[in-house]
């Protein structure tokens, strides 16, 4: 029985050598893997990864330092336009923590495409892009490490705050110049001088009420039916077949069944049916308050009536298709 103990040590060494046998290996696979991660940083701020680098560096262990993966699809017959410009401003939080005075080993920001990693999507159980994980340097993820995208977006700043609560490490945003802005105000400006120059005689046109009616009523009518939506999140126009490419012309190929997403075609679809209630509320204040003669303010009245009960009832049904168990309709 005495010789047992020494037997188990024997046995211990033969298959994994001592205890700091096994510790040097590790530290040295540790090694190599920074390594190989730094270098590749060096070159590109993101670092592409296959199935094969992202078991390798990602999910086996030793592990000392965390990384940001953003899975995507970027090629172009995935149409999709989300991913791109979640790719760029994930690009700008990754150049902006490269380049700056703070840079460590301790986290990386690295990209796993559909169709260079599609057994990685399989693998996670992933079936929708763009998603970012933080994989952080010791256990598993947890359920704050996936970025809540509907809820945030995916501008930098955003990203750069999760990563933050995530990580402990704290970037600093560090967007290119964009010079659009400036000159569509120059512009802006240029066209105004340009007008109050050559009517300078005559400026009645600023004090025009009808056309800052009209100005204000096109604003307000193109913000309710989600075209800023439409700017920061680029949806595709409409659902289209994945084998043919084409969009079938049914209606629900153009308006979104999730009240968490939409198309661009259903904002225009919103836009068209909230002119109609508007114009329908014109003529009825028009019918009301006009000095024309009794039949033809009947005529507008009616017609101002069939507006916006027609214009109404579409806008409540594409209410329904949006919100499941809705139960009011009005007229169809």
């Amino acid at each position: 029985m005495a010789a047992l103990p020494g037997l188990a040590l024997l046995l211990l060494l033969a298959w994994g050598g001592s205890p700091a046998t096994g510790q040097k290996r590790k530290e040295m696979v540790l090694s190599e893997k920074v390594n190989q991660l730094m270098e590749w940083a060096s070159k590109r701020s993101v670092i592409r990864m296959n199935g094969d680098k992202f078991r390798r560096l990602v999910k086996a262990p030793p592990r000392n330092y965390s990384v940001i993966v953003m899975f995507t699809a970027l090629q172009p017959h995935r149409q999709c336009v989300v991913c791109k410009q979640a790719d760029e401003e994930y690009q700008i939080l990754a150049n902006s923590w490269r380049y700056s005075s703070a840079f460590t080993n301790k986290i990386f920001f690295a990209m796993v495409d559909f169709d260079e990693g599609s057994d990685v999507f399989q693998m996670l159980n992933m079936n929708s892009a763009p998603t970012f994980i933080n994989f952080p340097a010791k256990g598993k993820p947890k359920r704050g490490d996936t970025y809540e995208l509907q809820v945030r977006g995916f501008a930098a700043e955003q990203l750069a705050r999760w990563v933050a609560d995530r990580t402990d490490v704290n970037i600093r945003v560090i967007r290119p110049p964009n010079y659009a802005g400036p000159l569509m105000l120059g512009l802006l400006l240029a066209v105004v001088g340009g007008l109050v120059y050559l009517r300078g005689s005559n400026l009645d046109f600023l004090y025009n009420k009808t056309g800052w009616a009209f100005a204000a009523l096109c604003f307000v009518l193109a913000m309710t039916s989600g075209q800023m939506w439409n700017h920061i999140r680029g949806p595709p126009y409409a659902h289209k077949n994945p084998h043919t490419g084409q969009v079938a012309s049914l209606s629900f190929n153009y308006i979104h069944g999730s009240s968490q997403a939409q198309f661009v075609a259903e904002t225009h679809i919103v836009l068209l049916f909230n002119g109609g209630v508007t114009l329908g509320m014109v003529l009825l204040h028009e019918a009301a308050t006009s000095d024309m003669d009794v039949g033809k303010r009947k005529i507008m009245c009616i017609a101002g009536i069939g507006l916006v009960v027609l214009f109404f009832s579409w806008l409540l049904s594409v209410f329904r298709s949006k919100y499941h168990g809705y139960p009011y309709r009005y007229v169809v």
